[in-house]
């Protein structure tokens, strides 16, 4: 669900947010139940509010017979608690999306057949759903056109959010190096407006990491397993390196969550310097690819966005050591002292926790976590 604030008002201060978040949660979490039509309930368990400069982004959790149900009772909720509040009584609903929940949608995986069956690959599969729903509902070229335009505007308002990053880390040539000569690179020809739309995509793949790394942790709770042995479809740990799958269990995916959230926190809240973990180099992995994901749903993936996303983890990334853990052909290579003789930074995943040196951050429950984990 996207809420924005009033046409031609300025964008809110951190104040404001701080403010409408907690008006936002104190009012979904007054809610327990919705009436729909001939007296059927639709149950919410929980709710994600994600503040922004022009408005919020809702994740609201409902137990409903049917999607259409879920959006109109999510929809109906969230207009009467705006027109409640005498503060957020101007404020619109842009876009309300319903989708099923991931252990539902693993049964109508279970049970497709033929060559329509969605793909396996996570990033490609809610690429795949969005483009059928978009089908499903019947929505014209114009429909497609107006949501991409309303989509492309979200992202460039909450370009403002990645406080940390000049428009120079996405490759936008710097105003003393205009005249630069035939050397320069070549993300040195980015558009500020492009860099601003890949900004805008990762402060937008922020809010869906978070959401489905909490949605991970909570499956992987109530099944008390890890990611191989988990019966119900996960969204991003298993797009973590396969060969430690056994050590995914819901601990581990809470350290991941809280560090996702300390590397993204450092991003917007103009503080960040540098990568402080191997963990935060898979975070920001995953990061990207939500990032890329939303762009290609809404058709704003250009070769000049593209490009901006590449100048990016170029500029952010020190090295890609932590592609190692992606190739099985590779073995234990950088994960005892062998690996010291190629310089590949240590990738025990007793380690990945663990600050690169004394001058990085990592969060203080992921870390410890780990220090325990080894004595």
């Amino acid at each position: 669900m996207d809420t924005s604030i009033p046409t031609g008002s300025p964008e809110m201060d951190a104040l404001q947010r701080a403010g409408a978040v907690a008006l936002l949660e104190k009012g979904l979490g007054s809610v327990e139940a919705v009436e729909g039509p001939d007296g059927m309930e639709v149950d919410i368990f929980e709710s994600i509010v994600a503040v922004h400069p022009g408005g919020a982004l809702l994740t609201i959790f409902v137990d409903a017979p049917a999607l259409e149900f879920a959006e109109d009772a999510v929809q109906s909720v969230t207009r009467e608690l705006l027109e409640r509040s005498e503060l957020l009584a101007e404020w619109a609903v842009e876009r309300c999306e319903a989708r099923l929940h991931p252990q539902l949608a693993q049964e109508s995986l279970d049970a497709a057949d033929g060559p329509d069956t969605p793909p396996a690959d996570a990033a490609t599969r809610k690429a795949h759903h969005a483009a059928r729903e978009t089908a499903a509902d019947g929505r014209n070229e114009c429909d497609a056109e107006a949501e991409a335009k309303a989509a492309r505007n979200r992202m460039l308002t909450m370009s403002a959010e990645l406080r940390s990053f000049p428009p120079v880390m996405f490759g936008v040539l710097d105003p003393e190096d205009e005249d630069g000569g035939e050397g320069e690179d070549v993300e040195a020809g980015v558009r500020p407006e492009d860099a601003r739309l890949a900004a805008g995509a990762l402060v937008y793949g922020t809010h869906l990491l978070v959401d489905e790394l909490f949605q991970d942790v909570q499956t992987l709770t109530q099944t008390r397993s890890n990611v191989t042995e988990c019966e119900r479809p996960l969204w991003l740990m298993e797009e973590l390196p396969e060969r430690y799958a056994l050590e995914y269990d819901a601990h581990f995916a809470l350290r991941f969550l809280v560090t996702a959230i300390a590397m993204t926190t450092r991003f917007t809240n103009g503080s960040f310097q540098q990568l402080g973990c191997l963990a935060e180099e898979l975070a920001l992995r995953l990061l990207l690819r939500e990032a890329s994901v939303s762009l290609e749903t809404f058709g704003l993936m250009d070769e000049g966005v593209a490009v901006a996303l590449e100048a990016f983890a170029e500029n952010v990334y020190e090295d890609l050591d932590h592609e190692w853990l992606y190739d099985d052909s590779v073995g234990e290579i950088g994960e005892d002292a062998a690996g010291e003789a190629f310089g590949v930074t240590p990738m025990a995943i007793g380690s990945w926790f663990t600050p690169f040196n004394g001058g990085r951050y990592a969060h203080p429950y992921a870390m410890e976590a780990s220090e325990d984990a080894t004595q």
